[in-house]
């Protein structure tokens, strides 16, 4: 297993890349997946633009690079749709195995949740794969 210990509690913040400093929840997935020994694109956007969100995942999600599955294997990014009327997907996440996933969220900093809570299982849009450029 991967060690993601020292990322909980790292606290939230926008266009965060830095560990040490705080994540935004891409920022979190580069790092997650960097230490899965994969590198994924950078993308930038404010926290609370979903508009722009939406459009980058929108757009990846029909790449050649994210490939959607129903029974992801970690490291595999989440896509949610989180307090936004259902065409925006806003939020990332990863999906680290047996039912878990990793993200960060301003109030919270980084946590681990489980993709079936109640919270989680009906706003969580998908599992994407990363399959490289």
């Amino acid at each position: 297993m991967i060690e993601l210990a020292d990322l909980i509690g790292v606290p939230f913040k926008n266009n965060g890349r830095d560990p040490k400093s705080g994540l935004d929840c891409y920022g979190l997935a580069m790092e997650v997946f960097h230490r899965f020994g994969i590198e994924i694109p950078e993308y930038w956007s404010d926290y609370d633009n979903c508009e722009k969100i939406s459009n980058i995942i929108r757009k990846e999600k029909t790449t050649a690079y994210w490939q959607k599955t129903e029974v992801p294997t970690p490291p595999a990014l989440v896509t949610i749709r989180f307090g936004v009327p259902a065409p925006y997907v806003n939020h990332t996440g990863v999906y680290i195995g047996d039912g878990k996933f990793i993200h960060t969220r301003e109030k919270t900093g980084v946590v681990i949740e489980n993709v079936h809570s109640i919270m989680w299982k009906y706003v969580i849009d998908g599992y994407y794969q990363y399959v490289g450029e």
